[in-house]
């Protein structure tokens, strides 16, 4: 009995020898001797296979300038509303035939959103609901204008997307401040000849020009 006894003492103080051993050894080799169970595993690849929730903010506004812009605004929030870190900031100008209200209804604002870019349509003077005005006749006042509107809504560094007739406007600041643009995407615009050869080539910015 004694003998029984003192055997499973020896087994026992084995035991804790074995685990205190383990228990002092660096985590890191311990971590490479052994697999995750089956539920971290699992649990592992939902986390990374599941995106983070996205709803959609989207709210209109007017800045006041000469004259006052209106914009449309769609953001990514998460489900209790905050505001989730865009990735980057889209702005999207507009042809002769369209406003700020086209890029919502084609559900280019919510689209961009959805997928964390934060996206900024405006209404360019004499348009949807930004009232004409004189002072836009010029191509510096058309330049100071777009200038304005990018820094009253604190945008730093965006895609500027720009049809047809917004040319106007997007091609003069192209060319004075390209190094404020994460990049531009013109769609036919207007006004190319405003800019000679050596112009555009000077223009180092990442653009895109689709085609269809």
């Amino acid at each position: 009995m004694s003998f029984l006894r003192n055997r499973a003492v020896v087994l026992g103080l084995v035991l804790l020898f074995t685990v205190l051993l383990y228990l002092l050894l660096p985590s890191s080799i311990r971590q490479s001797n052994t697999e995750p169970s089956l539920a971290v595993q699992r649990s592992q690849r939902l986390i990374s296979a599941s995106p983070l929730p996205i709803n959609i903010s989207v709210r209109t506004g007017q800045i006041p300038s000469d004259p006052p812009l209106f914009f449309r605004e769609a953001l990514p929030v998460d489900l209790s509303g905050r505001q989730v870190l865009p990735r980057l900031q889209v702005v999207l100008l507009h042809g002769q035939a369209f406003t700020s209200r086209t890029w919502e209804e084609l559900g280019t604002l919510s689209l961009l959103a959805a997928n964390r870019y934060q996206a900024l349509a405006l209404d360019l003077p004499g348009f949807g609901k930004s009232p004409a005005s004189e002072s836009v006749k010029s191509e510096q006042s058309r330049v100071d204008l777009l200038k304005h509107f990018l820094e009253a809504l604190g945008v730093r560094a965006p895609v500027l997307i720009t049809p047809s007739m917004s040319g106007h406007y997007a091609l003069p600041f192209l060319q004075r401040f390209s190094d404020q643009l994460r990049a531009f995407i013109p769609i036919a615009p207007v006004a190319t000849r405003t800019l000679t050869p050596q112009q555009y080539h000077d223009i180092q910015k990442s653009a895109a020009a689709p085609a269809g």
